[in-house]
């Protein structure tokens, strides 16, 4: 004879699967955080990438006087266009069509400052708001190279050394892995991965209580031979089960889309395996059990479906609190973050994701917190269900 509590897990199983509203949004999440991540990433690197392959766009006003400084823009991939006396409303004009990253605009004594050795004045006109900003580097990059090439000439003709000019030797190391910048820059977005556990539950959680409910089918199960808990585990099995399948589908694609996508192209990578990715579903295991329980259990009291819907997904913004505030504060690791659902997943897979060597006690961490919340909440669901106030409502 089967248990009592499988007998309600497949009957809510089947009802689940038959709701294609609940398959619907299952199906939307599954892809939406896996393909809107993706396409962020993507969208950089073509944008980090662009200027190496098509080049900078520089429109140059009095470029004649300065033929030196344009061949070396040009040896850094700078596409220049030598343009006509503008005023400043039109080079304004011109880059607000985004056509060109900027406008250099020399000035009309620019050959005899140079000549009598005066600081000769360039404008550099460009976009703070526009996508062509990030290209601005390059382009200033030159410009200080050229004026160092200059005073280094005029210094070695009056007999200085060129090194005067740099008393101080910078050198720059970056211990920084391409792993870590990973991490530190979808840190965010790593949590977006494990939020989806909460809304895939949502439906078969809310359907098989409020629902039930609001449709008197609820009291139907009381007046069965069947203990309390076996009805609430039910229940909350077969909404976890759902949520645990549409979170592993979600995990895979997105670890997928992450793994095909030329991230070190932007200097970053993704160098979870498959076997890391397998055992993070399995620590995961806990959090669609949470999900469904406390969704489960705020859910109960809800006279009407979208009443408990309302005060479920209210609910669902708190776990969600510390998974946008914690990477804004860039803090370091540490054991507490653990013993946070959802900012525990975010943490452990940041970890994984950069390479680092993580004991077992983030693992256990991780998965017990979750768990421990979710037996509370399906302790509180049974207590509920069993109170004759609640019985008398029904």
């Amino acid at each position: 004879m089967k248990p009592l509590f499988f007998v309600v897990f497949m009957k809510e199983l089947r009802d689940t699967l038959r709701d294609r509203r609940a398959l619907s949004l299952l199906l939307l999440f599954v892809l939406m955080y896996p393909v809107m991540v993706g396409g962020i990433l993507s969208q950089q690197i073509s944008r980090a990438t662009a200027p190496q392959k098509e080049g900078i766009e520089l429109t140059v006003i009095g470029a004649q006087r300065a033929p030196t400084l344009m061949t070396q823009l040009k040896q850094k991939n700078i596409n220049v266009t030598e343009g006509g006396p503008m005023t400043d409303e039109q080079i304004t004009g011109l880059l607000r069509t985004k056509a060109v990253a900027a406008v250099l605009r020399l000035s009309d004594t620019y050959g005899s400052d140079y000549r009598d050795m005066r600081p000769a004045r360039i404008e550099l006109w460009f976009d703070s708001a526009s996508a062509n900003y990030r290209q601005m580097g390059e382009i200033e990059g030159v410009l200080r190279s050229y004026g160092n090439t200059i005073a280094g000439a005029r210094l070695l003709a009056h007999g200085v050394s060129p090194a005067t000019l740099f008393p101080v030797q910078v050198q720059r190391y970056d211990t920084g892995s391409s792993a870590s910048r990973s991490a530190s820059m979808i840190g965010t977005m790593l949590g977006m991965f494990f939020i989806p556990a909460f809304f895939f539950a949502l439906s078969p959680a809310v359907d098989s209580t409020a629902g039930e409910r609001e449709r008197r089918s609820m009291e139907v199960l009381l007046a069965q031979p069947a203990r309390t808990i076996d009805l609430v585990a039910g229940k909350w099995l077969a909404a976890s089960a759902v949520a645990l399948a549409g979170l592993v589908l979600e995990l895979g694609i997105a670890h997928g889309i992450l793994k095909w996508l030329p991230l070190e192209e932007i200097g970053m990578s993704w160098r979870l395996s498959w076997g890391d990715l397998a055992l993070v579903c399995v620590v995961s295991l806990s959090l669609p059990l949470f999900a469904a329980a406390m969704e489960i259990a705020l859910a109960i009291n809800a006279k009407t479906f979208k009443e408990a819907q309302t005060t479920a997904s209210f609910a669902m913004l708190v776990p969600m609190i510390p998974v946008i505030v914690v990477p804004m504060m860039d803090l370091a690791t540490q054991t507490w973050m653990y013993l946070v659902p959802l900012l525990a997943h975010q943490t452990l897979l940041s970890e994984l994701a950069k390479g680092q060597a993580v004991g077992p006690l983030p693992f256990l961490l991780t998965f017990g917190s979750s768990l421990l919340l979710a037996l509370l909440c399906v302790g509180f669901t049974t207590w509920r269900m069993k109170s004759e106030r609640y019985l008398m409502g029904v």
